[in-house]
């Protein structure tokens, strides 16, 4: 297993420039990390871009809705970003959200949950799952089939995604189509292969990952709840399940642990192995293996959905 070759070449000046977000307060990071990001000024097309408010458990939260240029009732996707739980947003992921809609293609749905540490554990999760709800009850009005939505999201949108979909099953909807996990965060196991083998030098460094727990689920006996640590969970009954895994990533074994566990409870499941990625590295369009994985993904969600 080697590294891709275009992430080779700038890998260590990637990880150098990771912020010690460890040492920082949530604020301090999301302003970090927020300072680092350039919008697209030329963002990829698609038919239309709307946003809209979502009540949810004491407030509300925006979500942003993407159709492509396509006829017929659509797929819907309603997707959480990643940024551990604490950063991150709408702009962070419009590029690849935008690219969804137009590969699969799909009615997208982004999801702004609330971050961490100021709305700890189940809150982000609550959010989503209350956004699924509306993006079912208003799939027609976007265009879409009621019948064939999917939740998705990358690394802790992941979570967020694959806790939904337990979410759905135990509490009698809505009925989910699929679910497309992009090197989910799965479990806070930080004693596993791959986070000897690559929570150092690869860009999410361990004390990164573990600082992202301990901003959202702070009480260490809550992360064993199926809501925190889906692979915790009962996977029987949940809807078929698109996997990317990436091979140069501290959260690669708790992904294979997550899609094994899936298909022992008969879950139909694809697995999209790129092994010389890195986490994130779908959300880095100079990377050929960012296209590739994404349309590859993409593809698999479209045969799981009929688009």
């Amino acid at each position: 297993m080697t590294l891709d070759p275009q992430i080779a070449d700038f890998i260590e000046t990637l990880d150098s420039g990771f912020p010690p977000v460890h040492t920082m307060t949530g604020a301090q990071a999301r302003a970090e990390i927020r300072a680092r990001f350039v919008a697209n000024p030329q963002p990829e097309a698609v038919a239309s871009v709307a946003d809209h408010r979502v009540p949810v458990d004491n407030g509300s939260i925006d979500v942003r809705v993407y159709r492509p240029e396509a006829t017929g009732p659509l797929p819907m996707l309603v997707f959480a970003h990643g940024g551990g739980f604490v950063f991150c947003d709408l702009d962070s992921h419009d590029g690849l959200c935008r690219n969804l809609a137009n590969l699969t293609p799909a009615v997208v749905v982004s999801v702004d949950y609330r971050l961490a540490p100021e709305h700890r554990w189940p809150t982000a999760a609550e959010d989503f799952y209350a956004a699924t709800r509306w993006a079912v009850e208003h799939a027609a009005d976007f265009g879409a089939d009621p019948a064939r939505v999917a939740v998705g999201g990358d690394s802790a949108g992941g979570n967020l995604a694959a806790v939904t979909t337990l979410m759905a099953r135990d509490r009698g909807g809505p009925d989910l189509a699929g679910q497309l996990l992009l090197y989910p965060v799965i479990a806070a196991d930080f004693d596993t292969d791959s986070y000897r083998m690559f929570g150092r030098g690869f860009y999410n460094p361990r004390p990164a990952l573990q600082w992202y727990w301990d901003q959202y689920v702070p009480v260490v006996t809550d992360r064993r709840h199926p809501y925190a640590s889906p692979l915790q969970g009962d996977m029987r009954g949940l809807p078929p399940a698109v996997v990317v895994l990436t091979g140069h990533d501290p959260l690669r074994d708790e992904g294979i642990a997550y899609v094994d566990a899936l298909e022992a409870a008969g879950v139909n499941t694809v697995r999209c192995a790129f092994d010389g990625g890195i986490h994130g590295f779908m959300t880095m369009p100079m990377l050929d293996i960012a296209h590739r994985a994404r349309r590859q993904a993409a593809r698999a969600l479209s045969d799981l959905l009929g688009s």
